[in-house]
């Protein structure tokens, strides 16, 4: 087997039949259209280790599959750690805050120094991260919906026309 088939059995196993077989079970493109796109979204917020508390809590309050959500979720996770500095970065731009180094000893050497300025420094810094994110939220959530949702309505008839459908 080669590692392009390789690939597409794993997307095929642990992307598109979760998808499908939600399909299957009844849940509507539109409503999965969310649940990706939100999944996506929220798998970016630049705050480490949130991403999960904050998927099981919008998954619950608009009632949306966890399974699924918390797949597009874990799919995001190097994204998720490429944006966290650049979401911070954005917010201290649009608040007119110069950036604040992010070197790793130093901040270490900060929080040795004074634990209470670094949570205010990097307290901030996070909060400029968050800020950024939601504006970003605004515009992601749409975009992602309105790119899934004719690829999930496409999916179950492309499937079941293809030859590998009856494996």
């Amino acid at each position: 087997m080669t590692a392009t088939a390789e690939k597409r059995g794993k997307i095929q196993r642990w992307i598109i039949q979760p998808i499908l077989n939600q399909l299957k079970r009844g849940i509507t493109p539109e409503k999965l259209s969310w649940t990706i796109a939100l999944g996506i979204t929220l798998g970016i917020f630049p705050i480490m280790g949130s991403t999960s508390l904050i998927c099981f809590a919008a998954g619950w309050i608009f009632k949306l599959n966890q399974p699924i959500l918390h797949l597009f979720k874990t799919l995001t996770y190097p994204l998720h750690l490429a944006l966290i500095l650049v979401f911070i970065r954005l917010g201290q731009h649009l608040n007119g805050v110069p950036p604040i180094p992010f070197s790793i000893p130093e901040m270490m050497n900060q929080f040795k120094d004074s634990p209470t300025q670094f949570a205010k420094d990097f307290g901030m810094a996070a909060w400029y991260g968050i800020e950024a994110w939601f504006l970003s939220a605004l515009i992601l959530i749409p975009i992602l919906r309105a790119i899934s949702l004719p690829l999930l309505k496409k999916l179950p008839r492309k499937l079941q026309s293809s030859p590998q459908a009856s494996d």
